[in-house]
């Protein structure tokens, strides 16, 4: 008989996230706790193991009863090894066996992927991206990555990091310095965590603006773009360029027709998406259908696309 529980994890910045799902793919309990940002890999490891420990036994499970578990996280991931190479967020998870780590510990299935992946596969099986062959998930928040999906299955890459577009260079050797140790790569133009240094910037280069470089973000940008506001304005214009420059980029790469979009500034709806797309279809002069679409997952992607890994 087949064990019937997969216990779904989503590392992320600020929090991690579970779920225990079982065989029909519901979610019986879920758990959350705040990230650690200044653990290194094993008690970062060591956080996760008790707090599987304590999911199961609430439920009167134990780890026999597990098909697996499926972590994502915001990582450089070297995929078939399961080992973390870096994590910005994290800084002191790198170069870690962190799926033997726990293996070895909790004694079942470990799958370990970045976050971007995870997501991907749970908007392409019950999200937004259901009945397409192929889909890339786009996810702008603090950051900005992507997850492949070809013929309904995750691209890895040559090293388990495919789909880093925000690490692709726009303007070669210029801008802000990002902590891929490049400048001018498509983050720092488009992502949320680098609008404070944007508006920083712009407000040097003499824009009139009610935005301060110690309150700026996703939020306040967007209110102040749509009262008017001359450096908003320039700020959201240009991330949408970008976006749609990324995106038609991406689109000449791997010619696949479906994007989906997910993260904190994609919530901010036809403001942002329909300027990008606009920009997107300036660039794009052959007339096939491409589809921009919202993620539909909503908080729960991460935990469902995890499981979706085991399973």
């Amino acid at each position: 008989m087949s064990k019937p529980y997969v216990i779904g994890i989503d590392a992320g910045g600020t929090k991690v996230a579970y779920g225990l799902f079982d065989n029909e793919g519901k979610i019986v309990d879920r758990r959350q706790h705040p990230t650690d940002a200044n653990a290194d890999g094993p008690k970062f490891s060591d956080e996760i193991i008790e707090t599987v420990k304590e999911l199961l036994h609430e439920n009167k499970l134990t780890c026999e009863d597990l098909a697996g578990i499926g972590l994502i996280m915001p990582s450089y991931i070297l995929y078939d090894e399961g080992r973390v190479l870096v994590t910005a967020s994290m800084p002191k998870v790198k170069d870690f066996n962190m799926r033997q780590y726990l293996r070895t510990r909790l004694n079942t299935e470990i799958i370990l992927d970045n976050d971007a992946n995870g997501a991907a596969l749970a908007e392409h099986r019950h999200g937004a991206g259901r009945g397409s062959r192929h889909m890339i998930y786009v996810v702008i928040g603090t950051g900005l990555g992507s997850g492949i999906i070809i013929d309904g299955k995750i691209f890895q890459g040559s090293y388990g990091a495919a789909g880093e577009c925000g690490h692709m260079i726009a303007t070669p050797d210029e801008g802000i310095l990002c902590g891929c140790e490049n400048r001018g790569c498509y983050m720092n133009y488009i992502t949320g965590g680098k609008i404070p240094e944007r508006v920083r910037r712009g407000l040097a280069q003499g824009y009139a603006s009610t935005l301060t470089p110690e309150t700026a973000n996703g939020y306040e940008l967007i209110k102040a773009y749509r009262s008017g506001d001359p450096l908003a304005i320039y700020l959201v214009e240009q991330m949408a360029h970008y976006l749609g420059v990324c995106m038609y980029n991406v689109y000449q790469m791997l010619n696949i027709n479906t994007y989906v979009f997910g993260g904190g500034l994609a919530n901010f709806g036809d403001v942002f998406l329909k300027l990008a797309r606009k920009e997107f279809d300036k660039y794009n002069h052959i007339d096939f259908p491409v589809y921009f679409k919202y993620a539909e997952l909503g908080q729960d992607i991460g935990i469902i696309g995890a499981a979706e890994m085991i399973k």
